[in-house]
C-alpha cells in the first residue's frame, strides 16, 4: 500500500473531510471523479431553468472550452487547496460573484450541489475499481455541505440519503425537453468528445455518450436512444477498465487538474480572471 492509501484509511471524515476528498480526487479515483463530476454538471443542463440561463448569457456558446475550463479550474482550486486556503477562498469568491450576477433559485443551486454529491458515488458503484466506503461518502457530504454554506445555499440536506432523495425528486419534476437543453447539452457533449477524438470523428462518438445517459436524461436533452448493444459495450468497457485497475499498482503521483496544460490558458491563469464578468 502507498503512504496516501494508508493515510486515507486512517482519517476521520468528521474532521478530515477535505483531506479525504483531496486524496480521492487526485490519487484513488482521479479519472473517475473527474468524469463523474463532468456528467453531474452535464446532467444539470437537462433542467430548463439552468440551460436557459447558460444560453441567455451567451458565454457557453461563444467559447464552450473556456467555460468548461473555468468551471473545472475553480472547483479544482477549492478541492486541491482547501476551502479556507487563499486559492480556495479566491475561487469561492469568484464563483459567488458570477452566480450573484444572475437570478438563480436556491432550488436550482441545491440541485447542482446534490448532483455533485450523488453522481460520483453512483459512478464508482458502476464503473470504479471499488465503491466509495461509507466514511468517504460521509466526507464528501460534509465537504459539499461546507461548500454549499459558503455559497449561501439554504436548506442543505443533512446526509447522503437526503441529497439523493432531493436529486431524484427534482429531476422527476424538472427534467423535460427544451431547446436550450439540447443547445447546451450538445455543445458540452461535443466538447468532451473533442478531448479524446479528432473533430471529424466527434459525430461518430456521440452515440457512445448517449449510451452512458439514462433514458430520462436522453429525453430531456433530445438525444437519440442508442442501440442496446452499444449501451452494453460502453458499460462492459468501463467495467473491464475497473478490473484492470484493481490489479495495477496504485497511483504514486497526484493528478492535479490545476496543473494540466490547457489551450485556453497556454501561459497559465489567475483565479480572479476565471469565469464570466457580465
Amino acid at each position: 500500500m502507498t503512504a496516501w492509501s494508508n493515510e486515507l484509511q486512517s482519517l476521520d471524515p468528521e474532521t478530515d473531510y477535505e483531506r479525504i476528498v483531496y486524496l480521492l480526487s487526485v490519487y484513488e479515483f482521479s479519472w473517475d471523479i473527474e468524469k463523474a463530476l463532468e456528467f453531474a454538471l452535464f446532467r444539470t443542463y437537462a433542467v430548463p431553468s439552468i440551460s436557459s440561463l447558460l444560453s441567455r448569457t451567451g458565454a457557453f456558446s461563444k467559447d464552450t472550452r473556456k467555460r468548461y475550463d473555468d468551471t473545472e479550474l475553480i472547483l479544482s482550486e477549492i478541492a486541491e487547496n482547501g476551502q479556507d486556503s487563499d486559492p480556495g477562498r479566491k475561487a469561492i469568491e469568484r464563483m459567488n460573484d458570477m452566480h450573484g450576477r444572475y437570478r438563480i433559485s436556491n432550488n436550482d443551486m441545491l440541485y447542482v450541489l446534490s448532483a455533485f454529491v450523488v453522481e460520483p458515488v453512483k459512478w464508482l458503484e458502476r464503473f470504479g475499481k471499488r465503491a466509495m466506503r461509507p466514511a468517504e461518502i460521509e466526507a464528501s457530504v460534509l465537504y459539499y455541505q461546507a461548500l454549499g454554506q459558503k455559497m449561501g445555499i439554504k436548506d442543505i440536506p443533512l446526509d447522503f440519503v437526503e441529497f439523493e432523495e432531493y436529486q431524484r425528486a427534482y429531476e422527476a419534476t424538472h427534467f423535460h425537453y427544451e431547446d436550450t437543453n439540447a443547445e447546451i447539452g450538445c455543445l458540452t457533449r461535443d466538447l468532451l468528445l473533442s478531448m479524446y477524438l479528432p473533430n471529424w470523428l466527434v459525430p461518430f462518438g456521440r452515440p457512445a455518450v448517449h449510451a452512458l445517459c439514462d433514458p430520462e436524461l436522453r429525453d430531456a436533452m433530445g438525444f437519440t436512444h442508442p442501440p442496446r448493444w452499444l449501451e452494453h459495450a460502453m458499460v462492459t468497457g468501463l467495467k473491464l477498465r475497473a478490473s484492470l485497475l484493481r490489479i495495477l499498482p496504485s497511483r504514486r503521483r497526484p493528478r492535479l487538474l490545476t496543473k494540466r496544460d490547457r489551450p485556453t490558458y497556454p501561459s497559465g491563469y489567475r483565479i480572479g480572471e476565471l469565469g464570466t464578468f457580465k
